[in-house]
């Protein structure tokens, strides 16, 4: 896959642990989705993610793709979707999708568990991204999205707990 870094660099915020990083772009076209994706979880897995955590990211980042292919990019096989995934020592994953379209309304997003939007045939990516991920945030425009799982260390606190 063209344009995949893979590089250890110190960090720069208020994490402690050291993290590896790898930053990739992909075609705006469905078709480049999965292989991506199937990609990325290996090298995601490869940190020791447990298996549900593994899971919510995958779909996370599944639902993310396709929001900046389809939504963002318009499947313009001219533009690129830019990933970066960190993963930390302690398990943390954090991952940033950025497309080239013109963005959306972040404050429009609307709840698809209301009545009048049950049966609608879109409208759940979002909805799904910021219920199964710690932390869900847009940037320039909608346009950038930041999505964090917390650490293995993290899930097995709550579950002691």
């Amino acid at each position: 896959m063209a344009n995949a870094q893979i590089s250890s660099i110190p960090p720069r915020s208020f994490h402690s642990m050291p993290f590896v990083e790898l930053r990739h772009s992909v075609s705006s076209q469905t078709g480049a989705i999965s292989p991506f994706i199937e990609h990325l979880m290996r090298f995601i897995t490869s940190f020791q993610i447990a298996d549900r955590r593994a899971a919510d990211i995958e779909l996370a980042l599944r639902e993310a793709l396709a929001n900046a292919v389809i939504h963002g990019n318009r499947e313009d096989a001219n533009k690129r979707v830019y990933v970066a995934c960190r993963c930390y020592r302690n398990g943390e994953v954090l991952i940033t999708v950025r497309d080239e379209g013109e963005g959306f309304d972040t404050n429009a997003i609307t709840d698809p568990t209301l009545p009048d939007k049950l049966l609608s045939d879109h409208g759940r990516g979002i909805y799904l991204m910021q219920q199964i991920m710690d932390d869900v945030r847009y940037e320039k425009g909608g346009t950038m999205v930041h999505m964090r799982k917390s650490s293995n260390f993290d899930a097995v606190q709550e579950n002691s707990r």
